[in-house]
């Protein structure tokens, strides 16, 4: 993934306690993501979560899915070391690995996952890198795994709120490849890439997530 100058409040974390960051968006939708995961996550099983970042989401995944395996992934290595702090005393995850997930192959080294999971990194890389990522991520699927992929997108190629034209037009102007992606295109790449979008669901702060499954055969 290509390095970015991005604006100051893409992806925000300071420090915390015993090695742990903390990302106030994090904080916010942690509860949220949880209740999505809960009502659309396999019942057990691997679970891959991509870019995770400081660790509060995989953490707080962990917690309320116990069921699930959870190996989390960052390309930082700050944010690595901060992902193992957070679940250090969680029995039912795995040190975070390095993973570029714009990258072609990655699929070979995590294959057989049941669940992955995509938090707020699309409006932040590019077309093709989003692409790459939905492409390596249904080759990782088992049969019937599900890939959920959260952030702020636009509807029908429109933008719908003046705070999301703000920061769509903010991330534009720093590189000109990344910004808001359309909901259609995404769904429309899903089921390219041989998944089924079986949900599509409103999020709180005008996110969404887009829930794909991938057939037995």
């Amino acid at each position: 993934m290509r390095k970015r100058n991005l604006p100051s409040n893409a992806s925000v974390a300071t420090e915390g306690e015993d090695g742990r960051l903390v990302a106030p968006a994090a904080s916010r939708n942690s509860d949220v993501l949880c209740d999505l995961l809960v009502r659309w996550a396999p019942t057990q099983g691997r679970a891959l979560e991509i870019a995770s970042g400081t660790g509060q989401h995989v953490s707080a995944f962990a917690q309320r899915l116990p069921q699930l395996h959870w190996q989390p992934t960052e390309v930082d290595p700050e944010r690595r070391a901060s992902i193992n702090a957070y679940c250090r005393d969680l029995p039912n995850t795995t040190d975070a690995a390095a993973l570029d997930a714009t990258s072609d192959g990655w699929h070979q080294l995590f294959a057989g996952q049941d669940l992955i999971v995509l938090i707020n990194l699309t409006h932040l890389i590019s077309w093709r890198e989003t692409q790459t990522l939905i492409s390596e991520a249904a080759l990782a699927l088992s049969p019937e795994g599900r890939f959920v992929l959260y952030g702020p997108f636009m509807r029908s190629g429109t933008l719908t709120s003046e705070g999301d034209q703000r920061f769509h037009d903010a991330l534009v102007q720093q590189d000109s490849e990344i910004g808001y992606k359309n909901d259609e295109d995404i769904a429309a790449e899903m089921r390219a890439q041989g998944l089924n979008v079986i949900g599509l669901v409103d999020m709180p702060a005008n996110n969404l997530a887009f829930v794909a499954e991938k057939p037995q055969s």
